[in-house]
């Protein structure tokens, strides 16, 4: 048995690109051509690239989005990724009202 009985389990990108999308679609986005849209608009992209994923969150939602990229190497990178596109989300829906 491992002397680091503590250490999370080894990322396995497959799985993490699952649960990324899986969690996208459960707030209610659309996914489409490798991105996930909120009314037609595109918010974030989850892509598998070399054993890693590699993320993009854009920083407004407009029609032409600028993308704000990242690597997610980890599974604590996946949960910050969700949960700041949970935080664009809730922040542009303040407005749209």
């Amino acid at each position: 048995m491992s002397d680091d009985f503590f250490a999370p389990p080894p990322f396995n990108a497959d799985d993490a690109l699952q649960r990324a999308q899986r969690e996208l679609r459960a707030l209610g986005l659309t996914a489409r051509e490798g991105r996930f849209e909120r009314q037609g608009l595109a918010v974030a992209r989850v892509v598998l690239d070399a054993g890693m994923l590699k993320a993009g969150l854009v920083r407004r939602i407009v029609r032409t989005p600028e993308w704000q990229e990242r690597t997610l190497k980890d599974h604590a990178a996946l949960r910050t990724f969700i949960a700041d596109v949970k935080r664009r989300l809730a922040s542009t829906g303040d407005q749209d009202e």
